[in-house]
């Protein structure tokens, strides 16, 4: 690390022609910084800028400079050009490791910025300006930057949003959400840093749930659990290849045989599927560590065919890997002996779009199975399975009924013929006005089939291991309610589990608002703001989990639910019967813990 001595130059300052306390790699920045000469939107007149703006076609380039000492809390400046991150950026390092980031909004004219400093006062660091696009029409990409007015400050220019890590104000306390690593942006959009959408590739492995989702098409984001509740975010697992190539939803698989031959003998690889953004190339990435460190497979794409969202899984009956691929509005099955090869099998299933799950459950848990596949919509179908397509036996169904469930995948908790399934889904439309952070993950929820008298049903119900968050209580039973009759209960938890059973007159409309929801049940039937559905006998049992900006509605023991993003209001809950009276035979609202920090 070159140090700049005491008279020299300051990095920040550019106002000296040359870059006397920088080092330039490549040709994307020229020889140095140039004059704005009022063509740069925003940037003062005069003001010197480090800028790849209309540099030759395939090049690129690193400006970085020496090491300087930081006297202030702030780093302010001026930027423009791509939003890409890690691609044409500008970063600061500490001990040659990126610890913020920042880029252009896609604009040419200025943006200011601001990066915090204030953990590494008195201590030196490095700014490194990048733009490693290299692409043919760089203009039409936005795949330049433009970096000005640099200077340390004691009062930023863009108030930064330093609040401690999962103990923000809308954090929610028992749903996943992403965190950002090297960014500080509020409401992070598509591909930046803290946003989160598809779920791909959950695995078990080794005791390990393994939680991947889309940073849009940006990399795939990557969290770990030993108990599908408390998560640690790690780095993302991997990015695209190149700037704009995409790295879209797909599916993760142990290999446990090493049919593949990606194994170095001591642990078995973790094979990635997945699809660029062209929707024909499907690729493929390993890891050799648990999934610590990926590696693009060398010879991506794997093949090309439209279109993506590969999902594959290993058949245990006849000793090979299947594919479920999307493409042209149907889904389509591939079969492979090493992950390697993938020979298509003529099988199709119309009426399908996108992220595909597919797996065997046991019926009511004993020796009969039959095979789910789901939908990206959460819309499943029940059927048999041969080895090289689906033969659905009914139409297509609908677990949830809420306005915000999307995208579902499921981890099989185990080898072997169906094991436990655990499904979960991006809990689509969910904000989070001023936070780091953008979208979050419904609650894991156990799959069985069980028999009912419409037929053969997926019941979702919350795994047991949320007990694990469960606090202060309070129960109530034989609570008898007359027609017209409004019961408050008051509660002052941001999130909270009710549970609930009931006997109603056939008349009776039950209505319980929580947190500002409301959901009426009448019958077989419930509806309000969380949504409206039907099942097969009376309503007598519900199981509610309210979390900050959510709710979850599960009734007679999961038969259908209903996810939907909401923040709540007012923390209580009020029960009315309407048109006849009601017996609550027993209630249960427990205060749930943080996921994060465990209060």
């Amino acid at each position: 690390m070159t140090i700049s001595p005491k008279f020299k130059h300051h990095p920040l300052d550019l106002r000296c022609a040359s870059l006397q306390a920088w080092t330039l790699e490549g040709s994307a920045f020229g020889s140095g910084p140039i004059e704005n000469l009022g063509l740069e939107a925003g940037f003062p007149l005069g003001m010197p800028v480090i800028s790849s703006h209309g540099k030759p076609s395939n090049t690129s380039g690193v400006a970085r400079s020496d090491a300087f000492v930081v006297t202030a809390q702030y780093l302010d400046l001026l930027i423009s050009g791509g939003d890409h991150e890690f691609t044409t950026c500008i970063k600061l390092l500490v001990d040659g490791k990126v610890v913020a980031n920042d880029t252009g909004r896609r604009s040419a004219a200025a943006h200011p910025t601001t990066l915090d400093l204030s953990a590494w006062i008195g201590r030196l660091v490095q700014v490194e300006i990048v733009d490693k696009s290299n692409v043919a029409e760089p203009n039409r990409d936005w795949s330049w930057i433009r970096i000005g007015g640099m200077r340390m400050v004691s009062t930023p220019a863009v108030p930064i949003c330093r609040q401690p890590l999962y103990r923000e104000a809308l954090r929610p306390r028992v749903h996943f959400t992403a965190r950002q690593w090297t960014m500080c942006r509020n409401e992070p959009g598509h591909r930046q840093e803290g946003w989160l959408n598809d779920l791909n590739g959950l695995v078990w492995f080794d005791g390990e749930y393994h939680l991947f989702a889309q940073r849009w098409n940006k990399c795939w984001i990557h969290a770990v659990s030993t108990n599908l509740v408390h998560w640690t975010e790690l780095e993302p697992a991997f990015f695209e290849e190149g700037l704009e190539t995409g790295v879209q939803s797909g599916s993760c698989v142990v290999d446990y045989n090493n049919s593949s031959g990606l194994g170095d003998g001591k642990t078995p690889p973790m094979v990635a599927f997945w699809s660029r953004n062209d929707n024909r190339s499907q690729c493929m990435s390993y890891s050799l560590d648990h999934g610590r460190t990926w590696t693009h497979w060398k010879d991506n794409p794997l093949m090309v065919i439209p279109e993506r969202d590969p999902m594959v899984f290993r058949d245990h009956r006849r000793k090979r890997w299947t594919m479920v691929l999307y493409g042209e509005s149907r889904y389509h099955f591939l079969i492979s002996d090493n992950l390697l090869h993938w020979e298509v099998t003529g099988q199709i299933i119309n009426d399908s779009f996108e992220c595909p799950d597919f797996f065997e459950l046991r019926i009511n848990g004993v020796k009969e199975t039959k095979w789910v596949l789901v939908r990206g919509n959460g819309h499943y179908s029940i059927g048999t399975f041969d080895g090289l397509g689906f033969k659905e036996e009914t139409g297509q169904l609908q677990p949830d009924v809420g306005n915000n469930f999307y995208a579902t995948q499921s981890w099989a908790a185990g080898t072997g013929i169906a094991p436990r399934r655990i499904q979960v889904a991006w809990v689509q439309g969910s904000r989070f006005p001023q936070m780091p952070f953008n979208q979050q993950v419904s609650i894991p929820c156990d799959l069985t089939l069980r028999r009912t008298a419409q037929g053969l049903r997926l019941f979702r119900t919350p795994i047991p291991e949320l007990v694990s968050l469960e606090t202060r209580e309070h129960i109530w039973v034989d609570h008898k309610m007359k027609d017209g009759e409004v019961w408050g209960i008051g509660t002052r938890y941001s999130a909270f589990r009710l549970r609930a059973t009931f006997k109603a007159e056939i008349t009776t409309e039950l209505e319980l608002r929580l947190s500002g929801s409301t959901i009426v049940i009448a019958g077989s039937k419930f509806h309000g703001s969380v949504g409206s559905g039907t099942v097969s006998v009376p309503i007598s049992e519900v199981d509610i989990i309210v979390d900050i900006a959510s709710i979850e509605l599960f009734v007679n023991g999961g038969e259908l639910s209903a996810t939907t993003s909401n923040f709540a209001g007012q923390p209580d809950v009020v029960l009315t019967a309407h048109s006849g009276n009601v017996l609550i035979e027993h209630i249960r609202i427990t205060e749930l813990k943080s996921i994060w920090t465990g209060e």
